[in-house]
């Protein structure tokens, strides 16, 4: 085998709790995290030696040669393994950039994926968290897949056996938002909590979806971004069951039952500099 194609995808948090602050800086976290249909697609192609990256689509200057995070990934499972080799990475974006949707983490655990597949190394998808945790907090997730409960600083990933189907409908209003800028306006002295063990749910139909649904980090956002708000009450105006903001935004997505739901709601909200993208969840098993 000399090349594979593999698919990056999108998630959104269908919940997210900041527990607390570490002394090395990172926040302790307790998250619902489902991977979803929109994806980056990732080519690797294998070469006598060296790394390269290719954008084609949305990208900035973050995401130029070894800042791009996937190409990071492919120097680290390289050095994990001991491959005598090298590869040559095309990216294709679709997945808006600075989001809350994980999109440069996906990208990363797809090389890593793409990779063990490509050179048949045989790392078992714990392995391939463990090199994705030294790269970033998003990265295990997308190594496991499928829908999971996600502690810590994103390292604790624990894949749910069962997960509702939903349809979702996601807007971005077009600006991005730092990552570290929203958590260091969360004010950890006012907001610190304990693990609570009654947020770690079990999902066996829809209702239990749109009951969980709930992000700490919204209190910083909304209030300096008004428009993550309004976006909320017009994917709930729209018909949907329960709308959020993913992760540290600012992208909003609403929930709905089925793709219908979803469709006609799409075909009301078409305001200028809304980014809007259809997505169902991926539910597929752990694999690598």
């Amino acid at each position: 085998m000399s090349q594979v194609r593999v698919n990056a995808p999108a998630k959104v948090n269908t919940l997210l709790r900041v527990i607390g602050r570490r002394e090395d800086g990172y926040h302790d976290l307790e998250m619902v995290m489902v991977p979803l249909s929109l994806c980056d697609e990732i080519t690797l192609t294998a070469t006598g030696g060296g790394i390269t990256i290719s954008v084609d689509g949305q990208a900035d200057d973050g995401m130029a040669g070894e800042r791009n995070l996937a190409f990071r990934a492919a120097r680290a499972f390289i050095e994990h393994a001991g491959v005598k080799a090298g590869v040559a990475i095309e990216l294709t974006k679709r997945v808006p950039v600075a989001a809350g949707l994980g999109g440069g983490s996906s990208d990363a655990a797809a090389v890593l994926r793409g990779l063990n597949s490509l050179w048949g190394v045989g790392l078992t998808v714990d392995e391939l968290a463990g090199i994705g945790a030294r790269l970033g907090a998003d990265v295990p997730f997308f190594c496991h897949r499928g829908p999971a409960f996600v502690e810590g600083i994103g390292d604790r990933v624990s894949v749910y056996e069962t997960f509702p189907k939903c349809s979702y409908l996601l807007i971005n209003p077009g600006f991005p938002l730092s990552t570290p800028w929203v958590y260091d306006q969360w004010d950890l002295q006012l907001t610190m909590k304990p693990p609570d063990a009654r947020v770690r749910p079990l999902f066996q139909v829809f209702s239990d979806v749109i009951a969980s649904l709930h992000n700490d980090l919204e209190r910083v956002t909304i209030p300096a971004h008004p428009e993550i708000g309004v976006i909320k009450g017009a994917l709930m105006e729209s018909g949907a069951a329960g709308a959020l903001m993913s992760g540290s935004g600012p992208t909003v997505f609403g929930v709905f039952s089925d793709a219908v739901a979803r469709d006609r709601a799409h075909a009301q909200l078409d305001r200028e500099g809304w980014r809007i993208y259809k997505a169902e969840a991926r539910l597929e098993s752990s694999t690598v």
